[in-house]
Formats: structure tokens, C-alpha cells, sequence
């Protein structure tokens, strides 16, 4: 089945903005022109259009020629560093506001991820963060017992708290283990991320340890889609795939 010409032509603009042709604060060609340069119909030529709005590439004001707001924003697992780190590392503005802080106590999942008993006393985060001025994730932290009374302690604006209790109480984090999937945006996602109900979210889960296998944090990170591209690098060299004489391939 071929790709929808939408995509394709999504695809296309989606090249020409990050490959430089329509730099940051340039507008599209308006949608009739972009019908006759693809040969499409208005109607698809605005579902494409849609889809790079949706991503936060361009701007979503109906009515008027496209506005392109950002290039990708690329977070690489090939280093592990924190959100605060990688925007900062990559010019973007980054702040951070602590919702909630509570103590209470730590169901099976966050148990197994840290590594204690099912309801030991962890303290629980909820963090909104923003690049640029714009909500783009919404951070659900459940610390470790031993790390939280250095959380605890921090300011509501504090913009990296890994950076923090690295610097204040050298907990510093050496290892990550990274779960990467979509949701649903519920209603506390959407209000506090200013999407629909419902709307799709790129996910990361991930847990951080000590240089000694220590769990310092368990978090559920949802983006609002199209805010941060993942990058994953893979290497042979790594982890090599044999293939021998007679292998059925899979």
C-alpha cells in the first residue's frame, strides 16, 4: 500500500524547513501554491500542512500562510544528561515549575524500579517544563527514599534537579534505562500541556542509577508530540547480527 500523498507531501516540507530552505520566522508558500507545485488538491495539500503544524514546525493559525517556528529539536540517548541539560546544550530557553511533592507510598512498579520494598515512602514529583516560553513536557518523578529529602529542599522554579542534587549532595547519576512509547493525553496531561483531551503523547520512562547500580529516580516524562525528536545511534560493533549458511531470516 503506497503512502498517503499527504505524508508524502508532509515529508517533503518537513525536509525543506530542517534543511534550511524556509528558515525559522519564514512563511510556506500559500496553500494554492503549494497545490500546483505538488499537483494536489487544496484539501490535501492542507491535511499536509496540518500534520507539520502538529509537530510545532510551523504555526497553527488558520487563515494565513504558515509561519515556520522551530527547526527539530533532537535529544540523542547516546549521552545521558537531563532535559535542562540537553536544552541548554542545544540554545534553547528551559524552565521548569514544580506542581506537587508529596511523600506517600511506592506502588509495585516504582518498588521494582528503585529497587524497595512495595510501600516504602518514595516522594513523588509532578513537573511541568517548558522550552522556549511554550509547555512541552509533563514530568512524574518518583525519587528513591534516600534521594528525596535532597529534593525536598529545592526550590519550586529549580530548572535541573539532577544538577542540583549532583552539586549539593553529589548524587549523581552514571546509568539510564530508557522505555519510549505513545499515549493518550488525559486531562491533567492536556490542561496542563495545553493540548486536546485525548491528543497523542510521546512517552519516556526511564530509571537513573549511581556509578554502584543505586536507583535515584524513576520518571514518566510526556511530550506534547512533535516538541523533541529522540535520536537513537545503533552499531554493529556493538551488538553484531550473524548471519550463517543455512539461517532461516526472521
Amino acid at each position: 500500500m503506497g503512502t498517503a500523498r499527504y505524508l508524502e507531501i508532509a515529508e517533503a516540507l518537513r525536509g525543506s524547513i530542517l534543511g534550511g530552505e524556509y528558515p525559522v520566522g519564514a512563511q510556506l508558500p500559500s496553500e494554492s501554491d503549494l497545490a500546483d507545485r505538488w499537483s494536489a488538491s487544496r484539501g490535501t495539500v492542507r491535511q499536509a500542512v496540518a500534520v507539520l503544524a502538529s509537530e510545532g514546525l510551523i504555526g497553527s493559525r488558520q487563515g494565513a500562510r504558515r509561519i515556520v517556528l522551530r527547526h527539530e529539536r533532537r535529544h540523542s540517548f547516546a549521552e545521558l544528561n537531563s532535559f535542562a541539560q540537553w536544552a541548554d546544550s542545544q540554545g534553547y530557553v528551559v524552565a521548569s515549575r514544580i506542581l506537587t511533592r508529596v511523600r506517600r507510598p511506592a506502588t509495585p512498579t516504582e518498588a521494582s524500579r528503585l529497587s524497595v520494598p512495595t510501600g516504602s515512602a518514595i516522594l513523588h514529583v509532578l513537573r511541568l517544563r517548558l522550552l522556549d516560553g511554550e509547555p512541552a513536557m509533563l514530568e512524574r518523578t518518583a525519587y528513591a527514599p534516600w534521594v528525596a529529602p535532597a529534593v525536598e529542599e529545592l526550590p519550586e522554579d529549580c530548572s535541573s534537579i539532577m544538577n542540583s542534587i549532583a552539586g549539593t549532595h553529589d548524587i549523581v547519576a552514571h546509568y539510564g534505562e530508557h522505555l519510549i512509547d505513545a499515549v493518550s493525553a488525559g486531562s491533567v496531561d492536556a490542561r496542563m500541556l495545553r493540548v486536546r483531551r485525548g491528543s497523542p503523547l510521546l512517552r519516556q520512562r526511564h530509571v537513573s542509577s549511581t556509578a554502584t547500580g543505586r536507583a535515584i529516580e524513576w520518571t514518566d516524562d510526556r511530550y506534547v508530540a512533535g516538541s523533541v525528536t529522540f535520536s537513537v545511534s545503533n552499531s554493529s560493533d556493538t551488538a553484531p547480527l550473524s548471519r550463517h549458511a543455512g539461517q532461516l531470516d526472521g
